[in-house]
């Protein structure tokens, strides 16, 4: 007789002996005795046809493919969480719903406080979640899996970081600038490739398999600058150059909001390159809640706040 299908109560109980690592744990959060956890176990153990977890000494660790269900069945729970708490109608002012955007620390700091104030305007009893995008060196492009997009409200990340096909909304424009100390008189107000050349360098998410595009055009040039510190943050960026005789680049707008606390000099970019155009991108699926699309109208009038969808000069 063939396994019956396995229904939404077996991701509860799969999510709960991939997180606890322990049946009894798991037993008593899924409310049910540990005889069952322990044949629950067994038929997922059977369905998978992996072990899922592996005692190793006194305790049990999870099979890769166990690591790999574990987040699975999260996102599967939060996605049954959404749908279900999904209505006809939806009011700002009495949600206490929680909205989760992927950005990037630069989309943070530019954009996330005033969205942060619409929210404490028109939904002071929602929560505002910003998870960071994650870029990892295996990963050369840093997409959002389709998975992922579906269990957050949507994701802020330039033009070309996911599919075109993808619902999505330019929100505004920026610039690559070049940064440096007040008091590093080894680059000109107008900096030329070979004073790039001459200077040491600081660098936001700067990898073999990873680079922005600005640095991309250096090398079409043939410069390949000489790195000295690495970070994985635009906004921290900044404090490795103050001081220094380092240069980096940065975003315009946060370059500008930045510079006058550190005393730095926020410098043109000597080579010609396409605009940053940041994007709010949403799952398909979340085009219809009226949640979302609350969400998706709060995020553009946030943006509208810093500019009408033109490049600053």
């Amino acid at each position: 007789m063939a396994e019956p299908r396995p229904d939404l109560n077996l991701v509860v109980a799969l999510r709960a002996l991939l997180e606890e690592r322990h049946v009894s744990r798991a037993a008593a959060r899924i409310g049910v005795g540990q005889p069952a956890a322990s044949a629950i176990l067994a038929r997922l153990r059977r369905h998978f046809r992996d072990e899922l977890l592996t005692r190793v000494g006194n305790h049990y660790e999870l099979t890769p493919l166990g690591t790999l269900l574990r987040e699975q069945a999260a996102g599967v729970l939060e996605l049954n969480d959404r749908l279900f708490a999904t209505r006809n109608s939806f009011d700002p002012a009495t949600t206490e719903r929680e909205f989760r955007i992927v950005t990037s620390d630069y989309t943070l700091g530019v954009l996330g406080p005033r969205l942060a104030g619409v929210f404490a305007e028109r939904a002071p009893r929602a929560r505002l979640r910003f998870q960071r995008h994650e870029r990892r060196d295996e990963d050369t492009t840093g997409v959002l899996s389709h998975s992922v997009l579906s269990s957050i409200d949507g994701a802020i990340l330039p033009r070309g970081g996911l599919s075109a096909n993808l619902p999505h909304i330019d929100l505004y424009q920026d610039s690559w600038v070049c940064v440096a100390a007040e008091g590093n008189r080894l680059l000109a107000d107008v900096p030329t490739l070979e004073d790039l050349a001459a200077l040491p360098w600081a660098m936001a998410y700067h990898t073999v398999n990873f680079t922005t595009s600005a640095m991309s055009r250096l090398a079409a040039r043939g410069l390949e600058p000489r790195v000295d510190v690495v970070v994985d943050s635009f906004h921290v960026l900044p404090q490795f150059i103050a001081g220094t005789d380092r240069v980096g680049l940065l975003q315009g707008r946060l370059a500008r909001a930045i510079a006058p606390s550190l005393d730095l000099r926020v410098l043109p970019f000597p080579v010609d390159t396409a605009p940053l155009t940041e994007t709010f991108w949403w799952h398909p699926a979340h085009t219809p809640d009226p949640g979302n699309a609350w969400f998706r109208d709060a995020v553009r009038a946030s943006a509208a706040a810093i500019v009408d969808l033109e490049p600053e000069p």
